[in-house]
């Protein structure tokens, strides 16, 4: 069963890691359910160019938030490993790495914008252009 959510999120400082509560307002018969999810951390683990959870797409906040939660996921292939075979994002061990779509607004398929999640879900990086550059998401 699908639920339509309309809601506000509120990021708080938690030891290091920010976390986010997600008060969701069903749109259908559903009551409402206020909910904890990851968000991005509050320093950057890489070099790559930062980008503010704020400045990401709305799709790309709801797919953060969405991994947070741990689904449902509305694509097949929404938490595959993500293999960093472009080599773009730091050095992991093989399977740290899990990548999820974000809808591009009259995109028939997947498109090309990606959230990938390293370890458990410790750091994050957007791509809009299908793995060829990315930005590692950080707080603001």
């Amino acid at each position: 069963m699908a639920v339509l959510l309309a809601g506000t999120l509120v990021l708080t400082l938690v030891g290091g890691l920010l976390s986010a509560t997600v008060n969701q307002t069903p749109t259908g018969d559903d009551a409402t359910t206020p909910s904890t999810v990851s968000a991005p951390p509050v320093t950057q683990a890489s070099d790559l160019p930062p980008v503010a959870y704020s400045e990401l797409p709305t799709e790309g906040q709801n797919t953060l938030q969405l991994i947070g939660a741990g689904g449902p996921y509305p694509y097949a292939r929404d938490g595959v490993v993500f293999e960093n075979r472009e080599g773009l994002l730091p050095e992991e061990p093989q399977g740290y790495y899990k990548e999820y779509t974000v809808p591009t607004p009259g995109e028939s398929g997947r498109g090309a914008r990606r959230i990938i999640v390293g370890g458990d879900r410790v750091v994050a990086y957007y791509t809009d252009d299908h793995y060829e550059s990315f930005r590692e998401v950080v707080r603001g």
